[in-house]
């Protein structure tokens, strides 16, 4: 018999501002003591000299955290010209130093270097694997690895403000797995320079905005109540850009049951005509997501079950 998890059925998406000086994963545990939630997840780290959009999953929103994960992410950093640092950013140790300070117009011509496809190296101090121990643990024991180059996807990167001749301020839209420490390192190098970041926010985490953050401290000063899962979104705000069917209630208990549902309905046809097979589908029944579902022909299977219960209110005397 399974064992069951213990916590509370609480199930949808709390997006964090996250303040600076505390991991990715003590928001996690924080979030996790003050709703009481079965299950807690985030959706892409945040180094702790990071602010800003951190999505947090709870119960079976963790189901769909792979598919924020694959949106573009937006970040605002701020470029500290003249130092290199071991950490790529303000927290590590100076390791060498520049007098040159580029002006406005030599940063904006070597930009369309680093958008589209690219390749940079990762910060040593990161959590990529190597050799099953993390670059940062190497790093941390003197051992710095020596890290491949790998791709990334750059949308859009531009030059907000020079605040003075040592500090830019840059926005920048990318794919999944861009080192913001390493496009900056990166930058200043390409202007004869060296350079890291010295602040850094992140704005979009896929559908998730800078607007539907709330900040932590707001969050634990509502203590354990149920004001706190007011900003609770729900599941399927996770897949606002996937298609979706609505299921009748026959529709509901085959998919539940593991069994494919044919695509009958011709508002449903016209959904799916454009679409190849393989495609993915969000199965609906009464505004909530029931299954993520594979397109094949004229059938949809699924392959992720959502089994969201009515647990999420909040109450005092359990949490």
């Amino acid at each position: 018999m399974a064992k069951r998890r213990r916590g509370r059925p609480v199930h949808g998406w709390l997006i964090i501002d996250k303040p600076k000086g505390i991991t990715s994963n003590a928001v996690v545990g924080r979030l996790k003591a003050l709703t009481g939630a079965a299950k807690v997840g985030h959706a892409g780290t945040l180094d702790p000299l990071a602010t800003g959009v951190l999505p947090l999953a709870l119960g079976e929103a963790t189901k769909t955290v792979a598919y924020v994960m694959e949106g573009q992410k937006a970040y605002r950093f701020t470029l500290r010209w003249g130092e290199a640092r071991a950490t790529d950013d303000a927290e590590g140790e100076v390791t060498a130093t520049s007098p040159v300070r580029p002006d406005r117009a030599a940063v904006e011509a070597v930009l369309a270097d680093f958008t589209g496809d690219i390749m940079q190296v990762p910060p040593a101090y990161s959590a990529v694997k190597v050799g099953g121990r993390r670059a940062y643990a190497l790093a941390r024991a003197d051992r710095p690895p020596d890290l491949p180059a790998r791709p990334g996807w750059v949308a859009e990167i531009t030059l907000v403000e020079m605040t003075d001749q040592d500090h830019a301020v840059f926005e920048v839209i990318c794919g999944k797995g861009v080192y913001m420490r390493s496009l900056a390192r990166d930058i200043a190098r390409a202007l004869g320079t060296v350079g890291h970041i010295a602040d850094l926010r992140r704005l979009a985490v896929g559908p998730f905005l800078e607007a539907h953050a709330i900040p932590l401290a707001k969050l634990e000063a509502l203590g354990h109540s149920p004001a706190v899962l007011e900003h609770l979104l729900p599941v399927e705000t996770a897949l606002d850009d996937i298609p979706a069917l609505a299921l009748t209630a026959a529709e509901v208990v085959r998919i539940r049951s593991g069994q494919p549902v044919a695509v009958l309905r011709a508002e449903d046809r016209r959904t799916i005509e454009r679409l190849e097979d393989g495609a993915l589908l969000c199965a609906m029944a009464a505004g909530k997501l029931v299954a993520l579902t594979r397109l094949d022909g004229r059938q949809i299977h699924p392959f992720r079950v959502i089994n969201q219960s009515d647990g999420a209110n909040l109450d005092v005397d359990h949490c």
